[in-house]
C-alpha cells in the first residue's frame, strides 16, 4: 500500500462523486437529519447513492491510508462514507500486521465515523473483525462514551461476532446501554438484539423476559421484529 498523498486521486474522486451529485439533496438531508439542532446537523449531503458508492470504491481501493484521512476530513458525508468503504474493502484484503495498521487507523479516525450510515457500514467489518479472538474490553469504553457515534460503534461492532454465533458480547453492550437516552441508539441495541435472536431466540428470550421493562419502547420494537405475533404481545404488554 502506498504511503503518500496522491492528488490526482483525491481530486478525481471529488470531481467524480461531484458530477453524480443528486438534484433532490434536500431530501437526503431530510432523512440524515441536518437541520439545526439535529444529531446531524454539521453533516452535508451531495446524494451520491451507497451502490455507486461501492463501485468507486473498487476502483480506488488502493490509495494510501493518507489518502483516505484526507477523504475522512470532508464535511460531505459520502466522502467519508468512500473513504471507510474502501478502508474495509483494504482490511478485508489485508493480512497479519497490514490489518493491525488499518485498525489503528480507524480507531485513529473515529472522530470521523459521525453519522449512523458510517458506523453501520464499517465498524463490525473493521472493529468487530479484528477483535474477533482477540481482547474486546475497548467496546466496554465506546459504550460509556459521551459520543453518541461511539456508543453506537460499540454495539454495532457485535454484529460481526453475532455472524460467528458469538453473542455474548452483543447482549452484555446491550445492557449497558439499556438506559441510553438517544433514539439512535435505542434503535441500534434493538436491531442487534434482533439480530443475535435469528442466531439463538432463547437468549434473546431469556434477556428479554430480565430486560423488557426496562428497556426503551423503539429498542424492544426492534428486539421482537422477529417474534411470533404472541410473543411479541407477550413482551409489548410487559412493557
Amino acid at each position: 500500500m502506498k504511503n503518500s498523498i496522491n492528488n490526482n486521486n483525491l481530486d478525481q474522486i471529488k470531481s467524480l462523486l461531484q458530477g453524480l451529485a443528486s438534484t433532490d439533496q434536500e431530501k437526503t438531508a431530510r432523512f440524515f437529519k441536518t437541520g439545526a439542532g439535529d444529531y446531524a446537523e454539521a453533516d452535508e449531503f451531495i446524494g451520491v447513492p451507497v451502490p455507486i458508492l461501492r463501485k468507486i470504491a473498487k476502483t480506488y481501493m488502493h490509495i494510501s491510508l493518507e489518502e483516505l484521512q484526507e477523504l475522512l476530513k470532508s464535511k460531505i458525508n459520502e466522502e467519508r462514507l468512500l473513504a471507510l468503504i474502501i478502508l474495509v474493502y483494504q482490511y478485508d484484503k489485508a493480512s497479519g500486521e497490514l490489518k493491525e495498521e488499518i485498525y489503528q487507523f480507524y480507531l485513529c479516525n473515529l472522530q470521523s465515523v459521525n453519522n449512523w450510515n458510517l458506523v453501520d457500514a464499517s465498524a463490525h467489518l473493521i472493529m468487530g473483525a479484528h477483535l474477533t479472538n482477540r481482547d474486546k474490553d475497548i467496546l466496554l469504553r465506546l459504550a460509556q462514551s459521551e459520543i453518541i457515534w461511539e456508543r453506537r460503534v460499540a454495539i454495532v461492532a457485535t454484529w460481526y461476532f453475532i455472524r460467528k454465533n458469538e453473542l455474548h458480547w452483543t447482549f452484555k453492550i446491550a445492557e449497558m446501554l439499556l438506559n441510553d437516552k438517544h433514539d439512535l441508539i435505542h434503535k441500534a441495541v434493538g436491531w442487534m438484539l434482533r439480530e443475535a435472536g435469528k442466531r439463538d431466540p432463547n437468549q434473546l428470550t431469556v434477556f428479554l423476559d430480565q430486560y423488557t421493562p426496562l428497556m426503551p419502547r423503539t429498542m424492544l420494537r426492534y428486539a421482537i421484529e422477529k417474534l411470533s405475533e404472541q410473543q411479541k404481545k407477550h413482551y409489548l404488554m410487559r412493557k
